[in-house]
């Protein structure tokens, strides 16, 4: 029977204003953004002799997008190939010689290119990658000589939980995780469940942080199981290939330097569904590279539930086990001497220990760390860079330790990772013959490169730095009105750069350090030539309290304000938390970067007419026994409000058209700006959290969970503080956002609370799409969802149309 048309009628009308619509094309000069041109990338090889192009892809569109993917115990996987899902391959490679500038293309690629994890051998003789078919994973090679392209083995290659291949040191042939001819089945769909899903805990305190796409019922751990296991074997150059090890659960297969054994670390039952795959229980041994047989047993280390809270707990037992890069066959691992607990008191938080493969004496401590391990530079049997830090104390050291003499340990830097203007760089590497990173040394003397941060802005840095004597002699510092980074030192002495300016995209250079003189290598064109007129200024201002600040400001290609007078304005922000206001007002980024305007921020809407704030800086001080977080709104709002009274001053900014926006923690930003100020007209706010009662072990960087101080977690909760939201928001979240805390329930649930308290919102839902958006036609829509709201809200908003008066230069902390 029909419908009568007047209840149809009566049901549209009932219904909400919540419907699928047609993905939508924003204004060109958004548009173009979108599809412009990407720079490829460039990877160095190891003899530094040439470079390796590799062309990006162009975006996908959202049918691609759309495909299957399982999601499972915190991985997403492309059931189709058995590999990362989203995964975006290279569409082609180019070998350039430095001498000559000679450029060839690689040739014999397949022939839909979807190419990842390209690396060189450690000869530089051939090049590696992966290939994502229609349903595996294909293992390939590059000969360099010819630039000629071949696949290795036709065995399709497992990389459901990371890179499942590596270059043996002898760059004959690769170690390799492959899916085995027969594994645990995939669980067939059941729509009768056999019972309950039980989780239980007896008294023992088991905190995690939000996470998502954990395993959620015994069908998500058999499939888990069947993507996650591999079978290692030894492949040669022309496809040989050698079993080494029975199908498991392997989530890294590593050769030793010297290539006679692998690191490998697999995942045991039980699984959990409170955290993802790398808490599960798991077996970290050392097998023959030759024959695979078990040569020594590292750890075997429980499920890892009971993680305390706070940043710098970490697990108990061996972790970090890896290869010490500059030995044939030595283990390095770190072990907590504090049961792994950031809050209690200990003199020793870290071991580093070290032990050779296969002897059979005991492990040694090379080194005890106060703070919390932090990561390890190797430049030999007298030499060691040892790194700890600190959280709470924003702390950093490197001891000077000598791998022969364990023990023995000295302070080399000691340095507030806050205070970038004195940050001392990080030791410059070199490969080794065996494909490892080893400190480029002469003697004490080491090399430290830095983004050479300054007042002025930042300059990179190379120095040469005497570890004995503690001097560092400046070889390379950036100069205005470039920007200009070390990549590499070259045979010739000279060294690789990449530099750029504000209407020149990055290129690589060679330059000679003493003349510096320089010889092109690279040609990459502007990707939107006609929008260099865009003006770009970096400018500095002080909030009321006296922490400086500053921004990007970008004004339309054209604009005069004597003439054009101020313009409606978007300022694009993300809060940062610091222990001390002078590293708070401290310069971050350069004036003289590359004028990029990319589709992904605030910037494309100078293009429209709009004067652009970006970056502004949006520092969350809390010094002493004070956390950052204690005055969060007050320090947000102080330091918009000097943004915007800065932009007046300079006669650009209409203080009565400013609109507010952020991504992820900007967007959490963007809805308190609205809920506790009158200083903005309307926001945007993409892939945000609202109610951090849904993230109770803290989140982003407050250690403190909700019972700890249940009135900061409301107070700086938007969701909590909907009623004082009276300027129109607009939310747009990825439907499927796999990032830790920002749950799509999280936008729902506060257009929901505006819409039932009455006031003007927007909620744009994008299908397939994670915490990043990726399809073409998910960009397409959101710019032109922007570009909407800020025309009927920000840009063509009157004086008569504001709920709360905003006068010109002053804002209105509410």
């Amino acid at each position: 029977m029909r419908t009568p048309l007047f209840l149809v009628a009566l049901v549209l009308a009932a219904a909400p204003l919540r419907a699928q619509t047609t993905y939508q094309t924003p204004p060109p000069e958004l548009a173009r953004l979108v599809d412009a041109p990407s720079t490829p990338g460039v990877l160095p090889g190891p003899d530094g002799t040439q470079m390796l192009l590799v062309e990006q892809p162009d975006l996908p569109s959202i049918a691609e997008l759309s495909q299957p993917e399982a999601r499972l115990a915190g991985v997403r996987i492309n059931p189709r190939t058995n590999g990362p899902s989203r995964a975006r391959g290279a569409t082609a490679l180019w070998l350039r010689t430095l001498a000559d500038t000679t450029r060839r293309a690689v040739m014999g690629l397949p022939a839909q290119p979807a190419l990842r994890s390209v690396r060189w051998s450690p000869d530089g003789k051939h090049v590696a990658f992966t290939h994502d078919a229609a349903d595996h994973i294909e293992l390939w090679t590059v000969d360099v000589a010819s630039a000629q392209a071949r696949r290795v083995l036709a065995q399709p290659v497992n990389e459901a939980l990371g890179r499942g291949w590596a270059w043996l040191p002898s760059s004959d042939g690769f170690i390799v995780l492959l899916i085995p001819g027969t594994r645990p089945p995939m669980p067939l769909p059941d729509a009768t469940p056999a019972g309950p899903v039980v989780q239980e805990t007896a008294g023992n305190a088991a905190p995690a942080r939000t996470y998502q796409d954990l395993l959620a019922t015994p069908q998500d751990e058999a499939a888990f199981t069947h993507y996650a296991t591999a079978a290692l074997a030894r492949v040669s150059l022309d496809g040989q290939v050698t079993p080494l090890a029975p199908a498991a659960l392997y989530t890294e297969a590593t050769p030793s330097p010297d290539g006679r054994y692998v690191l490998v670390e697999k995942l045991e039952t039980p699984f959990s569904y409170l955290v993802p795959y790398n808490r599960f229980p798991r077996t970290v041994e050392v097998l023959d590279a030759r024959t695979g047989a078990a040569v020594h047993t590292v750890a075997r280390l429980p499920l890892q539930e009971n993680v305390p809270t706070g940043f710098g707990s970490v697990p108990t037992g061996p972790r970090s086990v890896q290869w010490r890069a500059d030995a044939p066959s030595t283990l390095v691992w770190v072990e907590a001497q504090d049961g792994g607990d950031a809050r209690a008191e200990a003199a020793v938080r870290d071991h580093v220990m070290v032990h050779a493969v296969p002897t059979r004496s005991a492990p040694r401590v090379l080194a005890a760390l106060p703070l919390r391990y932090a990561g390890v530079y190797w430049g030999g049997d007298d030499l060691a860079l040892v790194y700890e830090s600190w959280w709470s104390t924003r702390t950093r050291r490197a001891y000077r330790v000598a791998p022969s003499n364990p023990g023995a340990q000295t302070i080399a830097f000691d340095y507030s990772y806050e205070d970038r203007y004195n940050d001392p760089g990080t030791p410059v590497t070199e490969p080794t013959p065996q494909g490892t990173e080893v400190m480029r040394r002469q003697g004490a003397t080491i090399y430290l490169s830095g983004p050479g941060a300054t007042p002025e802005g930042e300059m990179p840095f190379l120095r040469a730095h005497n570890l004995d004597t503690g001097a560092s002699t400046e070889l390379f510092r950036s100069a205005p009105p470039h920007y200009e980074r070390f990549v590499a030192f070259l045979p010739d002495g000279r060294l690789l750069t990449a530099r750029e300016g504000v209407t020149e995209p990055p290129n690589y250079f060679a330059v000679a350090p003493a003349s510096g003189a320089r010889t092109q290598l690279t040609f990459f064109p502007h990707p939107y030539p006609e929008l260099m007129g865009v003006q770009k200024e970096f400018i500095q201002y002080k909030r009321a309290d006296g922490v400086e600040l500053s921004a990007t400001l970008y004004l339309p290609a054209g604009y005069d304000k004597d003439r054009d007078g101020p313009l409606p304005t978007l300022l694009w922000a993300y809060p940062r938390e610091f222990k001390s206001a002078d590293a708070a007002g401290q310069v971050s980024g350069s004036p003289f970067r590359f004028n990029r305007i990319s589709y992904w921020g605030a910037v494309p809407f100078v293009t429209r007419g709009y004067a652009v704030l970006d970056g502004a800086t949006i520092p969350i001080v809390g010094e002493g026994e004070r956390e950052p977080n204690d005055t969060f709104v007050e320090q947000l709002v102080s330091s918009a409000e000097a943004a915007i009274e800065e932009g007046v001053r300079r006669g650009v900014v209409d203080a009565g058209r400013v609109g507010a926006g952020g991504h992820s923690y900007g967007a959490f930003m963007t809805a308190n700006l609205l809920a506790h100020s009158s200083l903005f007209r309307a926001g945007v706010a993409r892939s945000g959290a609202y109610n951090r009662t849904l993230t109770p072990f803290g989140f982003q960087s407050e250690e403190r969970t909700y019972w700890e101080a249940p009135d900061l977690y409301n107070t700086m909760s938007p969701f909590q503080n909907a009623a004082k939201i009276d300027e129109p928001l607009l939310m747009i979240h990825g439907m499927a956002d796999n990032n830790s805390g920002t749950f799509p329930l999280q936008s729902e649930r506060l257009y929901a609370a505006l819409k039932g308290l009455g006031r003007t919102a927007r909620l744009v839902m994008l299908p397939a799409e994670s915490h990043g958006y990726t399809a073409r036609e998910s960009l397409l829509h959101m710019l032109w969802e922007t570009d909407r709201w800020l025309e009927t809200h920000v840009k063509n908003a009157s004086a008569q149309d504001a709920k709360v008066p905003i006068r010109s230069g002053e804002g209105s902390g509410r």
